[in-house]
């Protein structure tokens, strides 16, 4: 059986290594997710010297079938939709990584404390991620951007205040396991500090769940990005966003193709994470290993 390199834990010159070892063990169907997310960066990164139209340019030719010069058609102003769902990317993707970063971050963070201090820090926090948690996560959102108005920056903090409390009671459920180990007890015996034991022996062996679970959650927060804007609540027309672009679709019913490349890329980031994120379970849950 082969061995899983530890890349939490490995010495910074050999974690790049470790990495490519760990992706290099995904299953075929993570290794198209991870394909279809890196075709994504790299459009996200190149297009601004791709040879696309302008994306908000009206070229005449309104409401125009796919076709060789047209190859998603063109939406009711004339401008073509396969240019526009290629600069989507550099909003919806940015945004979902934003989102993903800060609710990791802050709910790691919060999961932390909860787990290591316990008493009172531990059910103050874990009280308000419960009050988070119990309403719809489409409908929070929705509320917390309509309070803050329209905007992509207002979208992305209504999705934090949804998702940050996923991460903290996954965090804290990380640290409340790892603090009884052995090697805990031990660094405590010999007068660790204990924000050291915190540091240094609990949370680098608490972040793979945290990692792959933030791996699944990038295609949802995409989507969730998408439905904001389409019921106007994110990204203001004329930009391409991919939620707008949908919205703009489902007026105009018959003419299929504008809603068809927005809907096919956020099916794309959705499937690409959830893919990507299975491998990755598969390889690091030894359990189901013989």
């Amino acid at each position: 059986m082969t061995a899983i390199p530890d890349i939490r834990v490995a010495p910074r010159w050999r974690r790049s290594r470790a990495l490519l070892s760990v992706l290099g063990q995904l299953p075929l169907t993570g290794k198209i997710g991870l394909a279809i997310l890196v075709f994504w960066l790299l459009v996200l990164i190149t297009i601004s010297v791709l040879p696309l139209p302008d994306p908000l340019a009206m070229a005449g030719r309104r409401l125009q079938s796919p076709s060789f010069e047209f190859w998603l058609g063109t939406d009711a102003l004339g401008r073509d939709v396969f240019s526009r769902t290629l600069w989507g990317s550099v909003y919806t993707i940015p945004i979902a990584f934003a989102v993903v970063l800060s609710a990791v971050v802050i709910g790691s963070f919060m999961g932390a404390i909860a787990g290591y201090s316990g008493r009172w820090a531990d059910s103050v926090i874990m009280r308000a991620a419960d009050v988070t948690l119990s309403f719809p996560p489409i409908l929070l959102a929705m509320t917390v951007a309509a309070t803050l108005g329209p905007g992509l920056s207002n979208a992305a903090v209504a999705m934090v205040i949804v998702w940050w409390p996923i991460y903290a009671r996954l965090m804290r459920a990380q640290v409340l396991e790892v603090r009884t180990r052995e090697h805990v007890e031990a660094a405590i015996a010999g007068g660790a500090g204990r924000m050291r034991v915190l540091r240094v022996h609990i949370l680098p062996l608490c972040w793979t769940p945290t990692l792959i679970n933030a791996t699944m959650d990038f295609g949802q927060v995409a989507l969730l990005a998408a439905s904001l804007s389409f019921i106007g609540l994110g990204a203001s027309p004329p930009t391409p966003e991919w939620g707008s672009m949908i919205s703009e679709g489902a007026i105009r019913f018959y003419s299929w193709w504008i809603a068809t490349g927005p809907g096919l890329a956020i099916l794309s980031i959705v499937l690409a994470t959830s893919f990507l994120g299975d491998g990755l379970r598969d390889i690091f849950d030894r359990r189901s290993r013989t």
